[in-house]
């Protein structure tokens, strides 16, 4: 065994894992808050680039097997690794509003960003478990860190419950697929799979295993209180990073371990858990009050298009869309954190966001891209993606799926724009004293929407060119 390639093909996980430790001691040794957010930031941004530079690699495999490398594997990693550092950067001033900003959170995060990695580079159904639990365990911690409140307590208390049962299911199936396969590397499992009713059963359990961490429907009723009850900028990145760890797990699943035969079967379970998951998120969250729930359910829908990219096997166009959907959320949940940092004010429903448009100007214009991109118009980013998984629908002959798709992207049009109506042209209830943001929590903000608008217009001129090249009317 070669101990070098394998840290080398490993190595952002390597620099997570030395930087969860390091925080750890730091914490034990020299209780300075301030010391390990930095510490903590600066190790996701060593990892950042080790995975940018992965990416560029050959794929191959690595610890005998148990990880892969290179490819959409480590762009997967690269997605995981910015929602953790823009969760990191977006955190301090929220967290210290709230009393929690403590060494222990960074490195939970941190811990947690480490299993997200794991999760994201499964070869291996025991690396794939270890993975999970590795992300679950610190995403729990995080989760009760407002325990003090009903709704900190309950979102800890479901998640672990619900959590612990999902487990089970994906465990159970491990069990099952290597009872009737007798190998656990995807590849190998591929290889010596065949539609036996123990494959089948083992299959269908991993499968809801997995649809829970996306918070897919019918396995998404711990998302709304999960998200309400978490920290915002965390529930960031439980929406973004958690979520593009669980989405490159499956497109690992698909194309490794599922068998050419039984792929189209595999293929149509998706394709009805993706209407399922679109219709139900969409249609829930236009009745939502309290904006984080509201944010919750949309964040099912946008599972829902991100299957319709699995269904019609578009992983590039997935990959995209988890991209930018990481960006958008993010900065959408850190313009709700600043505004939830007042004291003396609770701004958990839309109708207390009435008239801040005016108030704070430009968090204002930044919530306002963020929910466009969100909505899919252009030329944010979050218009890209979702074209990018419709196309492959539409290429793949999945067009029923790729209408229906756009047809529920159409009705998230009112409840964003309802946020956006309260900003701008209802009346303040009362005057409210907006604590100032940092330099740096208003940079990350801007960055953010700088770059939910960039990777927004440049695809835009891409796919533009390709149209003017296609018909003929090119200059």
């Amino acid at each position: 065994m070669n101990y070098l390639h394998d840290i080398q093909a490993f190595l952002p996980g390597v620099i997570i894992a030395f930087t969860g430790l390091i925080t750890i001691l730091l914490e034990s040794l020299k209780r300075d808050v301030r010391t390990m957010y930095g510490v903590s930031a600066a190790g996701v941004l060593a990892a950042l680039i080790a995975a940018i530079l992965s990416s560029t690699s050959e794929g191959g495999t690595a610890f005998t097997d148990a990880i892969v490398y290179g490819g959409w594997s480590s762009f997967g990693q690269v997605i995981i690794l910015i929602g953790t550092l823009f969760s990191i950067l977006l955190s301090a001033d929220y967290l210290k509003s709230k009393s929690l900003h403590f060494g222990e959170v960074y490195a939970m995060i941190l811990f947690a960003s480490l299993g997200m990695l794991v999760l994201a580079a499964s070869n291996h159904l025991i690396t794939l478990f270890l993975g999970i639990e590795t992300m679950s365990v610190a995403l729990y911690v995080l989760a009760g860190l407002m325990h003090y409140r009903k709704t900190g307590a309950e979102a800890a208390l479901k998640y672990f419950l619900l959590g612990a049962f999902a487990t089970g299911f994906l465990l159970f199936g491990i069990a099952l697929i290597y009872g009737s396969t007798g190998e656990m590397t995807l590849t190998s499992v591929a290889a010596a799979a065949s539609p036996t009713p123990l494959f089948l059963a083992g299959s269908g359990l991993l499968l809801t295993g997995i649809f829970f961490k996306i918070g897919a429907v019918p396995f998404h009723m711990w998302t709304p209180d999960v998200y309400e009850g978490t920290p915002t900028t965390l529930t960031g990145f439980m929406a973004t990073s958690a979520k593009t760890a669980s989405f490159v797990a499956f497109a690992l699943i698909l194309v490794r371990m599922v068998p050419e035969t039984s792929y189209e079967s595999w293929q149509s379970v998706i394709q009805v858990i993706a209407i399922l998951t679109m219709i139900v998120g969409n249609v829930i969250a236009l009745v939502q009050e309290n904006v984080k729930r509201m944010l919750a359910y949309s964040s099912i829908a946008h599972a829902g298009y991100l299957l319709v990219g699995m269904a019609s096997g578009g992983y590039s166009a997935v990959l995209f869309y988890l991209f930018a959907y990481t960006i958008m959320n993010l900065g959408a949940f850190g313009v709700i954190a600043y505004f939830e940092r007042t004291k003396n004010f609770d701004f958990t429903s839309i109708e207390s966001y009435a008239g801040l448009g005016s108030r704070a100007p430009l968090m204002g214009v930044l919530l306002s891209v963020f929910l466009f991109s969100l909505i899919g118009i252009p030329p944010f980013a979050g218009f890209m993606g979702k074209y990018y998984v419709f196309a492959s629908a539409v290429q793949a002959g999945m067009i029923p799926l790729a209408v229906i798709g756009v047809l529920a992207s159409a009705a998230s049009v009112y409840y964003y724009l309802r946020v956006m109506v309260y900003l701008y042209f209802k009346p303040e209830h009362k005057p409210v004293h907006l604590e100032k943001a940092s330099v740096l929590f208003t940079a990350t903000l801007i960055l953010l929407a700088a770059s939910t608008l960039y990777f927004g217009i440049e695809p835009l001129v891409s796919v533009t060119d390709l149209f003017g090249f296609v018909t003929g009317i090119s200059p």
